[in-house]
């Protein structure tokens, strides 16, 4: 009887020790990959046992006996969510399951700003590592995905929403674009399609008008008054001649070197809106909200011209005669002066 009662005694011994050595395991940090960072993949559907391999695997757990523990103390198995995530330094096994049961996936901050070409955009996916730009391109050039909001679209530009997205290193351009247009529809609401009815612009005009204010300005509290500028145009038939647009023209044609020449206003394109009038055929670029808005609702201005003041900002005119006025201070007289201060400076 002593023998056995020896015997109980030295395997709850044993097994407290065991219990020990797994209490110090799971509250130890570990880590067991080389370099300043390891990935770890967990695909959609993956159970707890298959998450736990992975995490092994990639030297972030030690070993199964330790996830096991880990996993049933803190009571989170069913809580593991699928994503890619970053370990860059050694971390408990109580911390790396906290991690996971909360989704703290890695992710990418893109932004893509306003006024940008799909083309432009395509660059930036590339150039951050998402995938090639090719397959950005692929995929929006797919008009499907608006076709409710412009049947006539043949392609997604102007349609895919400016913004900074949060996304995993390797992205898929299809849905990635797909999260674009999503964004766009929220940012062009049925109540700004009714205002552009209004006046007898479809929503594919008013995102082509949008797209124009976005390249003529950067002043939010200029946006409605471009706009107003060129729907006066656009109502006494007047011709747009917008520079962005003969640029777009150009880009379109893999001719633009960079700098917009009095020549290339004789370029013949649907685009250039100094040889054909109204708007053109379509978006020349990603518009922001405040664009769309600024074309949905435009000021109550009758102005129909404007020029740059040379900082960002633009002097507006309701006739030739002092929009022509405007020009000789802002632009003739302006650059004459630059110049004569730069030779004084010995430029």
């Amino acid at each position: 009887m002593k023998k056995l009662i020896g015997f109980l005694f030295l395997l709850l011994l044993v097994a407290g020790a065991g219990v020990g050595y797994l209490y110090m395991r799971v509250n130890q940090p570990f880590r067991g990959f080389e370099g300043t960072e390891q990935f770890v993949e967990i695909p959609s559907g993956a159970g707890s046992v298959a998450i736990g391999d992975r995490l092994i695997a990639g030297g972030v757990i030690r070993d199964r006996a330790t996830y096991r523990t880990a996993v049933w103390m803190t009571g989170k198995g069913r809580q593991l969510k699928a994503g890619e995530y970053r370990f860059d330094r050694a971390m408990t096994p109580f911390e790396v399951i906290d991690k996971i049961a909360r989704g703290d996936v890695y992710v990418v901050h893109v932004t893509f700003r306003e006024g940008l070409t799909m083309a432009e955009m395509a660059k930036i996916f590339e150039a951050e590592g998402l995938g090639q730009a090719a397959a950005f391109m692929q995929a929006a050039k797919d008009p499907a995905l608006v076709r409710e909001i412009d049947p006539s679209a043949r392609d997604l530009e102007g349609y895919l929403f400016p913004e900074t997205y949060a996304l995993p290193r390797r992205a898929d351009a299809g849905r990635l674009v797909r999260q674009m247009v999503g964004a766009f529809q929220h940012a062009f609401p049925q109540e700004a399609r009714d205002a552009g009815a209004a006046a007898n612009l479809t929503p594919r005009q008013i995102v082509t008008l949008a797209s124009i204010v976005e390249k003529e300005t950067a002043k939010p509290e200029e946006r409605p008054i471009v706009a107003a500028v060129y729907r006066n145009r656009l109502r006494i038939g007047m011709p747009l001649q917008c520079d962005p647009t003969v640029i777009y023209a150009l880009q379109r044609a893999g001719v633009f070197t960079g700098n917009l020449r009095r020549d290339d206003l004789q370029f013949d394109s649907p685009y250039n809106t100094y040889r054909y009038p109204g708007l053109p055929p379509g978006p020349i670029a990603s518009p922001g909200k405040a664009s769309l808005e600024a074309a949905a609702h435009p000021a109550d201005v009758d102005y129909v011209y404007f020029v740059s003041r040379n900082d960002g900002s633009h002097e507006f005119a309701r006739t030739l005669d002092e929009h022509n006025r405007n020009v000789q201070k802002f632009q003739i007289q302006y650059f004459r002066e630059k110049r004569l201060r730069e030779r004084q400076e010995g430029r």
